[in-house]
């Protein structure tokens, strides 16, 4: 099966939520044998819940993690974080050009671009150029206007209250 029409999806927000709604449409796609690209901005740790998940999955689902492990400084990036982030947007414009992905997902696409990482005219650039029949989803906070602009669909996740300000620290098999 492929798709008909591919469209370009935002989820974006302050609050939790983004990753895991993609990787909700990931299961859903999957479901139907169409082949799934999640491409990790920023997310060199792990092993997350969802990798060990697209291992059973393949070939249905693939995650490709780029960055450093750790924490990206939002004020002053690291060389090697700004040189992991342009490689990883290389190789998001020829996976979604590539043919081989009917949905394709840049996690923390947005993030990377607020924090320099990664420049916004590449990621329309990317938008621009996207096949017909592939479906892009970017997710991250702070999605930049001119990438909403270009979306067909935008999702804000807006934080209201969450357990991290009590205490709770990222649980396996929840957050991670």
């Amino acid at each position: 099966m492929k798709l008909e029409q591919g469209l370009i999806q935002v989820y974006t927000g302050n609050g939790k939520g983004k990753t895991t709604a993609s990787l909700g449409l990931a299961l859903r796609a999957t479901g139907r044998e169409l082949k799934v690209c999640m491409i990790q901005f920023m997310k060199g740790g792990g092993p997350y819940g969802e990798q060990m998940a697209a291992e059973r999955l393949a070939p249905f689902l693939t995650i490709i993690q780029t960055g450093r492990p750790g924490w990206v400084k939002k004020d002053n990036p690291h060389e090697a974080d700004k040189q992991l982030a342009a490689e990883a947007l290389e190789l998001a414009a020829k996976t979604v050009q590539g043919g081989e992905y009917d949905l394709v997902i840049l996690d923390e696409i947005n993030g990377a671009v607020s924090m320099g990482l990664v420049p916004v005219e590449g990621v329309l650039d990317l938008m621009r150029k996207k096949p017909h029949h592939v479906e892009l989803v970017l997710t991250g906070r702070n999605a930049p206007e001119s990438v909403i602009e270009a979306a067909d669909l935008v999702t804000e996740m807006r934080e209201i209250k969450h357990y991290y300000k009590a205490g709770v620290p990222a649980r396996v098999g929840i957050e991670k």
